[in-house]
């Protein structure tokens, strides 16, 4: 039974999401909206390590690392994409 703490995390983390989605559909720039899908996948991982942290299953943080690696990983090659375009 998740306690009231993991809870009201819960509802905090859910509002940044939404508020992360929102960034994506309405940033003018293509930066603004990389950093939404970077602040996604933090936040999606923040919601899976507290579902795992309500249920006690483990397993869910081999899924919180995965996603949070591959955001990770999209934001450096839009880094090396964005730096070779300002060079040309």
């Amino acid at each position: 039974m998740p306690s009231d703490a993991v809870f009201a995390a819960l509802v905090i983390v859910s509002a940044a999401l939404l508020i992360s989605f929102v960034r994506l559909v309405r940033g003018p720039t293509l930066p603004d909206r990389v950093v939404a899908v970077d602040l996604i996948g933090t936040t999606s991982v923040a919601l899976i390590v507290l579902g795992a942290s309500a249920s006690g299953e483990r397993a869910f943080l081999d899924a919180a690392i995965v996603i949070a690696l591959v955001a990770f990983l999209g934001t450096i090659a839009y880094a090396g994409f964005a730096r070779k375009e300002n060079r040309e």
